[in-house]
């Protein structure tokens, strides 16, 4: 690569995924194991809550708090300086290629409409950035990309100018996958362009509201760091637009401002939602005596405390997360729903502005919609026009005409098809107020009767994956895990025909490379299905594996490149199946130290060699990787050198079975951290191939079919490449968001590399582009020649093949197996220029799916056929 090496200097981690776990007391070197005081369980808790958060954050269960706004400088100078160079060259970079889906979202966290312009709206996304609609929310483009921050927490449109908006970054919310974000951000054309305007270290901004009579006068609400007490969190006022922040309301170092009302007649007089909340591995306190509601009457100089009989006391119950609602036609009108930590536990109306209250669901109706984790949602509304009509949103979305003492649609458990459950947005048009937009886990719906009846999703590219397939059949088929969003597919590769094949939060998904119609998919917590129909009817395989011992939220299951009936999964040893999951066995011993903390334990990552099946190595949450060399029947722990970190992925070179890399999550804490290693020698000794990729958790990872040098990785901010066997790293190509990349697949026969990510779907690359900026040497770069599809396909025993060269060259010729494994070579001699045909006589091999590979002076081109038994 001809770019300047140096630009890649270290770079502090570009997102703190989990910020810092303080009060965990641990003494903790790199080479030493933990002494953990804590009690023995037996496995994980089963909690998702704190999945993401151990992944990263494991040993110590902390990060470091200044890395994050220190990297996104670093990260725009690295793209501004390499989109120079190549500028200079007036060359480009390869360009990625939006692979859907737009019709499966992903969580969306806030929804505003341009109060002059109704058909102006913009929606902020959960782990996809900020999106802008200009036909009232029927089709989306992204804005924000940009900033280089995609977990938004709220936006506000300046109500006088509404070219002025603000972003405030960080979903509140606070679950188990959430990001922290980077401060408040503002455009003053309408999201053309972006500047960050401080609070960088608040990590989630709840609500930003506009005084409209003085609208340099902003207050944004705080919510701090979702683990650890810090101070940036409670009320902040700016009266210079945005330019500098005070403190205007701060009750705790563990309490921060979820959501705030001011009068629209009155702008002294503000209602402030304060809720403590701290989490930490295995611990939630996610309420306590300092949430309440807190009242100003002077513009937010001073607070007071709201106390009434009626609502709930903090100082007796437990009293978490409070939502805000104001009736604009009625503004003393105001609605607070509570939780309690946990549950919901009421609905509160006040018509003098929170001087006094009523509980108006005397039934508690609502429960019958709510889950126990209604501390995930916390959102009211009220109808603009009609203040009769209340909106009340957990897990399921209600609606309520009697200003909430009855609840008779309850869309979620059982409701319509077009709304998905767990509800966090809803805007009303500004001049259609029955007109309105609802974000979900499943992205936006549309309702034009004011909430009774709803449209699909509006299409918009924010599906969250976990992990992702290629059918090896059918490379248009495209297939992957989701959080919240079941496990989903394409059969034509169009980016709006996605469909929903299994329910749950979807983890890994396979497809049997002899047959399309064998497809195994996995929910949360290791539950694995099989399909023999195509993916109509699903039914659990886990025959023999023993339920008692733990799995992961995301349990590794590998299909075996030799033999598509065997199959190995990961509790906390590896098990095996060999007649394609009717019955499991155990094949390892237990494979994880126990000594970290109960709730790790379990495999995370299983590989098995395609030169040579009875390698088999894997990986576990606790650091560890092992190996056999004889098909399972002894291991043997290859971790000495390697850090204490979770191991994310382990991937063998397809050409050689002691050529192994191990790749690592884990956040900066204090010193940098390495997260990708390779050995030649089957574990025996690692090297450190990290170089000068940033500081951030690595969760993908691929080895070039046909260039051994050449490696790709997926990390928390990205996509890179390297074509010097990790030497050296580059960024992967152009056009990418900058979200995390949770899993890559390369599909051989088109030369195409797929990502999916954690909030703007997939994404795909034509890796005979990527390599066309390498040096000659490895250029794959096709001149003009061309390589026919052979005739028959199918064929069994004789086919021909043609090709065609410009001029004299060296022509190589081989053929591989699926699995990659070269079977025959055909050719290795010079020619003149001209038109050619080849017999291939597949006497010997077996009935499959076969691969011929044609390089001509240094250039590649690959056709599939297929054998067909007699």
């Amino acid at each position: 690569m001809k770019f300047n090496k140096s630009l890649y200097s270290v770079i502090p981690i570009f997102l703190l995924l989990i910020i810092s776990l303080a009060v965990v007391k641990l003494n903790i070197g790199e080479s030493s194991k933990l002494d953990w005081q804590e009690k023995k369980a037996k496995g994980p808790d089963l909690r998702p809550s704190e999945w993401a958060l151990l992944q990263r954050t494991f040993p110590y269960f902390k990060s470091d708090l200044d890395a994050y706004s220190t990297s996104l400088k670093q990260m725009k100078k690295l793209k501004d300086d390499q989109n120079g160079y190549y500028l200079s060259k007036k060359k480009s970079l390869a360009q990625w290629e939006f692979a859907g889906p737009t019709n499966i979202g992903g969580r969306i966290t806030d929804i505003e409409f341009n109060p002059l312009d109704g058909n102006i709206v913009y929606a902020g996304a959960a782990t996809g950035g900020v999106f802008k609609s200009t036909d009232k929310g029927v089709t989306w483009v992204p804005i924000f990309d940009d900033a280089a921050v995609f977990s938004i927490g709220d936006i506000c449109i300046d109500p006088i100018n509404p070219n002025i908006v603000y972003v405030g970054t960080g979903e509140a919310n606070g679950g188990h996958n959430n990001f922290p974000g980077a401060g408040v951000y503002k455009s003053t054309n309408a999201g053309e362009t972006w500047q960050y305007v401080g609070l960088e270290q608040s990590c989630a901004i709840g609500r930003i509201i506009i005084d409209p009579n003085n609208t340099s006068k902003i207050f944004a609400a705080a919510v701090g760091s979702y683990f650890v007490p810090n101070n940036e969190r409670g009320l902040f006022v700016s009266t210079d637009a945005g330019a500098t922040w005070n403190k205007s309301l701060f009750v705790s170092d563990s309490t921060g401002c979820i959501d705030i009302v001011m009068h629209p007649e009155n702008n002294q007089v503000l209602i402030a939602a304060m809720w403590e909340r701290v989490r930490q591995p295995g611990y939630a306190h996610l309420y306590g005596p300092t949430s309440g509601m807190f009242k100003s009457t002077n513009g937010g100089s001073t607070w007071n405390k709201i106390t009434s009989s009626v609502l709930p006391n903090p100082n007796t119950e437990n009293v978490g997360r409070i939502g805000l609602a104001i009736n604009k036609t009625n503004p003393d009108l105001i609605y607070s729903i509570y939780n309690d930590g946990a549950n919901y536990i009421g609905l509160y109306k006040s018509i003098n502005f929170g001087n006094s209250w009523v509980n108006v669901d005397t039934d508690n109706e609502i429960s019958a919609g709510v889950s126990n984790f209604s501390w995930y949602f916390g959102q009211i509304r009220i109808h603009p026009t009609n203040p009769n009509i209340v909106y009340a949103l957990d897990v399921s979305f209600m609606r309520s005409t009697d200003g909430g003492q009855n609840w008779p649609i309850v869309y979620g458990y059982g409701g319509p098809e077009q709304l998905h459950v767990d509800h966090h947005a809803l805007a009303f048009h500004p001049t259609e107020p029955n007109y309105i937009l609802e974000g979900n886990d499943g992205g936006i719906n549309r309702s034009t009767d004011g909430g009774v009846n709803w449209s699909n999703i509006s299409p918009m590219p924010t599906t969250q994956f976990y992990e992702i397939f290629i059918d090896p059949n059918n490379p248009k088929r495209l297939y992957g895990g989701t959080q919240d969003n079941n496990t989903i597919r394409t059969k034509t590769g169009a980016l709006n025909d996605w469909e929903a094949i299994l329910g749950g939060d979807g983890m890994y998904v396979l497809v049997d490379y002899t047959n399309s119609n064998i497809i195994y998919a996995e929910s949360q917590w290791g539950n694995l299905t099989k399909s023999t129909d195509g993916g109509n009817y699903f039914y659990s395989i886990l025959n023999g594996i023993n339920s008692n011992e733990p799995t992961n939220w995301s349990t590794p299951v590998v299909m075996d490149p030799a033999n598509h009936n065997v199959l190995y999964y990961g509790t906390d040893r590896v098990y095996r199946t060999t007649n394609g999951g009717s019955s499991w066995s155990s094949i390892s011993p237990k494979l994880v130290s126990g000594i970290y903390s109960p709730r790790l334990g379990t495999v995370t990552t299983i590989a098995v060699s395609g030169k040579n099946t009875n390698y088999i190595y894997a990986g576990t949450d606790d650091s560890q990787i092992w190996v056999s060399k004889d098909h399972g029947s002894n291991w043997t722990e290859i971790s000495n050198g390697l850090p204490i970190r979770w191991v994310t992925r382990i991937v063998v070179d397809p050409k050689d079975e002691n050529t192994v890399y191990a790749t690592f999550s884990g956040l900066r804490w204090k010193d940098p951290v390495s997260h990708v290693f390779r050995s030649s020698n089957a574990g025996s000794t690692w090297e450190d191939i990290s170089s000068n990729l940033p500081d951030a958790p690595v969760n993908a990872f691929a080895v070039d079919f046909n260039y051994s040098n050449v490696l790709y990785l997926g990390s928390d901010i990205g996509a890179f490449v390297s074509f010097n066997y990790g030497a050296e790293w580059e960024v992967l190509a152009e056009g990418l968001p900058v979200v995390p990349v949770n899993d890559m697949k390369i599909d051989r026969e088109t030369n195409t590399l797929v990502v999916g990510t954690h909030g703007r779907s997939m994404y795909k690359v034509n890796l005979l582009n990527v390599l066309s900026d390498v040096e000659d040497s490895y250029s794959l770069r096709p001149e003009t020649f061309s390589l026919e599809q052979n005739y028959p396909n199918p064929f069994n025993p004789n086919t021909t093949i043609q090709f065609n060269i410009p001029k004299a060259g060296n022509i190589k010729m081989n053929v591989y197996d699926a699995l990659g494994r070269k079977v025959k070579q055909l050719l290795d001699q010079n020619y003149e220029a001209g038109s050619y045909s080849l017999n291939f006589n597949a006497t010997g091999l077996s009935s499959g799916v076969y691969f011929y590979e044609m390089i001509y002076n240094n250039n590649l081109k690959v056709v599939k056929k297929m054998i067909l038994a007699k």
